[in-house]
């Protein structure tokens, strides 16, 4: 299987074996500076509220934040990995170094799901992707054909249910690392179990989540959902943060499918709803495989 990876339009990706290009939509901010490690570089302006530049010489697992114009430093919003918590510096992750284990894994078919619903914080005394591998045998020998993870996307503190999630691509740091993850996710294929992640696109936590001060445009002023401020989904920047999210996880981490949350809480405007763009997004992306796609929607609750 050939290795593949999403294009983001946001964070920091390598644009060749050395190089690697910081990207942020910061409409809110004149300036914007990229920490590195304990170096500052000015960021480019480069239209439409975006700051970008290409930095030579950046490591696998150098860190960074971004420092607002009023000397803030904030992580990146498009963090693949933290060093610690959501609020600390993100990490410079290169997504060639993790092939999956597993290479030819497509999947099982919908018809032979048995769904066990894991919560990694709780699924062992550790809490840990790395811990939770030694349980999976019996999973299997259960029965069972499909985990399906609750969020894992980096929350507030060190444990919680994870529908709190403010960086969308990162694996929480208090499970481990994105290697970790990884190693999870190829264990469960190599016994012959399907991983479903779910996952949160209609709200942010509110620890951690520095998107106001460095856009507010990304979310609605008059338009509230249970948790507060409604995603802007029909803007250009927060519509690709948003989509990409589920194909960076299918694509870097090989998963077999996704859970969307409480999409009723999901409004777009936009002529055509990003639920199913993201649903045709990845069937063309990804043809030859069993993907499965499944929502919570409050509106098929009968009382």
């Amino acid at each position: 299987m050939e290795f593949r990876t999403c294009r983001r339009h946001w964070g920091a990706e390598f644009i060749s074996d050395d190089v690697v290009r910081f990207r942020v939509w910061a409409e809110g901010q004149k300036d914007l500076t990229l920490r590195l490690t304990d170096t500052d570089i000015p960021m480019a302006a480069v239209g439409d509220g975006w700051f970008q530049i290409d930095v030579p010489g950046v490591r696998h697992g150098t860190t960074y934040q971004f420092v607002l114009q009023d000397g803030m430093a904030v992580p990146d919003p498009a963090s693949r990995a933290q060093q610690a918590d959501v609020n600390g510096p993100s990490v410079v992750i290169d997504p060639r170094r993790s092939l999956p284990a597993q290479r030819e894994w497509q999947g099982r078919p919908w018809e032979e799901t048995v769904i066990y619903e894991l919560h990694i914080g709780t699924f062992t005394g550790e809490g840990t992707f790395r811990a939770a591998i030694d349980k999976l045998p019996y999973l299997a020998e259960l029965g069972i054909t499909q985990l399906e993870v609750m969020p894992v996307s980096q929350f507030g503190g060190a444990r919680g249910w994870g529908y709190d999630g403010v960086l969308l691509y990162a694996p929480h740091s208090a499970y481990g690392t994105p290697d970790d993850f990884h190693a999870f996710i190829d264990a469960a294929h190599a016994l012959g179990l399907s991983v479903v992640l779910d996952i949160v696109l209609n709200h942010f936590g509110p620890e951690g989540n520095y998107l106001p001060l460095l856009s507010p445009a990304f979310f609605h002023q008059d338009r509230m959902t249970p948790w507060g401020n409604g995603i802007a989904y029909e803007v250009e920047a927060v519509r690709q943060y948003i989509a990409e999210a589920p194909l960076f996880w299918l694509s870097e981490y090989h998963l077999d499918g996704l859970r969307f949350d409480a999409i009723d809480q999901i409004h777009d405007d936009a002529e055509t709803h990003i639920l199913p763009e993201i649903a045709q997004r990845i069937r063309d992306a990804f043809p030859d495989r069993h993907i499965h796609l499944t929502t919570e929607d409050s509106r098929n609750v009968i009382f």
